[in-house]
């Protein structure tokens, strides 16, 4: 296989899984708006900023998903699995709240290597450079 359709395959592939997360859980969000709206200021965070969480991830993951703005939302989630692990995931007496921990944090790295790449072949960001 050419080694450029293989980076390109491997790199979409990649932005689909880490992106395919925040998407489901930004959609779970909205149907279960006042659940999670509840936990929220349970754990000491205004239920307001609900819409900005469900606009990030699923804003977000739409944006890594088609390679637009790959960096800005790649570093926005990152930030905000950060956030999350240390707001909602740091009850490290709970097994189950530290494997959360670790997965947003391990999230937060993929992310950044995202952040950090260059642009991708198959993505909204080539398509813009390669016509300007």
């Amino acid at each position: 296989m050419n080694q450029n359709i293989a980076n390109a395959s491997t790199q979409l592939i990649g932005r689909v899984l880490i992106s395919s997360i925040f998407i489901m859980a930004g959609i779970s969000k909205i149907s279960g708006y006042a659940g999670t709206q509840g936990y929220m200021e349970s754990m000491g965070v205004p239920g307001a900023l609900l819409p900005l969480v469900i606009l990030l991830q699923v804003g977000g993951g739409l944006a890594v998903l088609s390679g637009w703005q790959t960096r800005i939302a790649a570093f926005l989630l990152a930030g905000f699995c950060v956030l999350s692990a240390l707001i909602f995931h740091a009850n490290f007496g709970d097994q189950a709240q530290s494997i959360l921990f670790m997965k947003n944090m391990a999230m937060a790295g993929g992310l950044l290597f995202l952040v950090s790449g260059g642009k991708h072949a198959w993505s909204i960001d080539a398509k813009r450079e390669a016509s300007a």
